[in-house]
């Protein structure tokens, strides 16, 4: 497959326009705002950046390119997706990854036979790193797509909460390239043995928001 062509399929697969409700999920962060843990600028380029370089979305890259590799090995596959949920640390970030995964094999559908996808109700961690395998996408790109995918939503989230502006969180995207190209490329080169995180502030925001009301996101 051309540069192009891939690039093109990550866009549609990761735009906000894609149907799989990531709009939908904060995934902790208007927790943070809430308690006054992000309030600014600053505060928001650190959360974003330790959710991607330690956090959850650390252990979803590496799942998604062990998916990656494994994209027409449906055992392995299999036990990608038991052991991306039981990294969940709650009852939201269960949700969140089930839910956006099985609207994504629904949706992909239209580019990836569905007999050659990983299982309907996989995470989407492996629901998309097998499709991006199957249909030969490099893992770089997918690594570095999905990274920067999460960033996206999470300033789309920052300024529905009234956190930034629009040019703030334009000015943060581009502050945050370089943490996703060294987070994808080290994502890129990862095994099993790399999973893990010290995101602990991150983690328990995204528990304690189960109770948070009102609330405008689902996690």
């Amino acid at each position: 497959m051309s540069d192009t062509a891939a690039l093109l399929k990550l866009m549609s697969w990761l735009s906000p326009v894609f149907p799989i409700g990531g709009f939908a999920y904060s995934a902790g962060l208007e927790q943070a705002v809430q308690s006054g843990r992000v309030t600014d600028h600053a505060a928001l380029a650190d959360w974003i950046a330790v959710q991607i370089t330690q956090g959850a979305l650390w252990n979803d890259t590496v799942i998604l390119m062990e998916a990656h590799c494994a994209a027409a090995d449906r055992a392995t596959l299999s036990e990608l997706s038991g052991l991306c949920l039981a990294l969940c640390i709650g009852q939201e970030r269960l949700d969140e990854t089930l839910n956006q995964g099985t609207s994504f094999f629904d949706a992909v559908s239209h580019w990836v036979e569905p007999a050659r996808l990983a299982e309907r109700g996989a995470p989407l961690p492996v629901a998309l790193g097998a499709a991006a395998g199957l249909e030969r996408i490099g893992p770089l790109l997918t690594a570095s797509a999905y990274l920067h995918a999460f960033v996206s939503n999470q300033l789309q989230c920052a300024i529905r909460l009234s956190v930034v502006g629009q040019d703030a969180a334009a000015r943060l995207l581009a502050g945050l390239e370089p943490v996703i190209a060294e987070t994808a490329d080290r994502g890129a080169r990862s095994t099993l043995d790399d999973l893990g995180g010290a995101a602990f502030i991150c983690d328990s925001a995204a528990m304690t928001h189960e109770t948070l009301q009102p609330r405008l996101f689902l996690s």
